[in-house]
C-alpha cells in the first residue's frame, strides 16, 4: 500500500489540513530519512521523519500506514517518537519556562494607575 507523505502527516494529526502539511513539506520543515522530499513521496514502515512544528523539532519513526484521519488515540499508533527527540523537546520547554521567569515584561500602566503614580509623585515632592 502506497501512502503519500502529506496524507500520512494529516492522518497522524501533525497538521490540521493536508494543505498545511503540503506547505510545510515544500517549505523544508519535513524531511524523510534525512532528505527533503515532495508531498507525493511514498512512505513505508520504518521511515524516519524529521519535522519542525512551531519551532519544536520532532523525529518520529513510521510504525503504520494510514490515509484515513481517525481519533488522536488511534493516530498515536501510526508513529513512535525517538528518545532523542523527546529529550531535546523537554530541554527546549524547560529553557522556555526559565526565560519567561527570568524576564517578565510588564504592560503599560492603565489610566487609573497613571493617576495613582502622579498622585504618589506629587505627594512625595512636598
Amino acid at each position: 500500500m502506497d501512502v503519500r507523505l502529506d496524507k500520512w502527516l494529516w492522518a497522524a494529526r501533525f497538521y490540521r489540513t493536508r494543505q498545511k502539511a503540503i506547505s510545510a513539506i515544500k517549505g523544508g520543515q519535513v524531511q524523510v530519512n534525512g532528505q527533503r522530499c515532495k508531498p507525493s513521496r511514498a512512505l513505508s514502515v520504518e521511515d524516519r521523519i524529521d519535522l519542525s512544528i512551531e519551532k519544536y523539532p520532532k523525529t518520529v519513526l513510521v510504525r503504520q500506514l494510514s490515509i484515513q484521519r481517525r481519533s488522536a488515540q488511534l493516530a498515536q499508533n501510526l508513529f513512535e517518537e525517538t528518545q532523542e527527540s523527546i529529550k531535546a523537546r523537554e530541554i527546549m520547554e524547560r529553557e522556555k519556562t526559565t526565560k519567561k521567569d527570568s524576564y517578565r515584561q510588564e504592560a503599560r500602566p492603565t489610566k487609573k494607575q497613571r493617576r495613582q503614580i502622579v498622585r504618589f509623585k506629587d505627594h512625595n515632592l512636598i
